[in-house]
């Protein structure tokens, strides 16, 4: 089983537009915002130090379908879930639920790099991070 993480997140007023609906833009900033927070919780970073290099994962494909609108001062669940592990790159998915209602979906696509001088270069996944990936709860060190 791939690995999955939730967490919530209020709708802050500045986040909205004049109606109070949270502004489409912003639901791309949460799910990145649940993203990191998934790889904290495994002990790691968006940006990870692994065998000497920066490891990261800048994005290659993102979508956002709406179902219904957010709003100020709405608890949004977070619902992350990788639905993809392939040699060098990741998918994964982020449902916005108000209680059980789903108002959006998320998806993205990223790919391992690493960093250096602020140049990317795809990479394989290695093996600490896949296992984060797949599902096991150990911490990528």
């Amino acid at each position: 089983m791939l690995a999955e993480f939730q967490m919530t997140r209020r709708v802050q007023f500045a986040e909205t537009d004049l109606a109070g609906v949270l502004h489409f833009a912003n639901y791309y900033r949460y799910m990145e915002e649940v993203e990191h927070a998934f790889w904290r919780s495994v002990g790691c970073s968006v940006i990870t130090k692994l065998d000497g290099r920066e490891v990261s994962w800048p994005r290659v494909k993102t979508s956002m379908e709406y179902f219904v609108p957010a709003r100020f001062d709405d608890e949004l669940g977070l619902s992350l879930t990788i639905t993809n592990v392939s040699n060098r790159s990741m998918s994964l998915e982020v449902d916005f639920l108000r209680g059980d209602e789903k108002i959006a979906t998320g998806k993205t696509k990223a790919v391992c790099c690493s960093m250096l001088d602020g140049r990317f270069s795809s990479i394989a996944i290695p093996e600490q991070l896949r296992a984060v990936l797949e599902g096991e709860k150990e911490a990528a060190s």
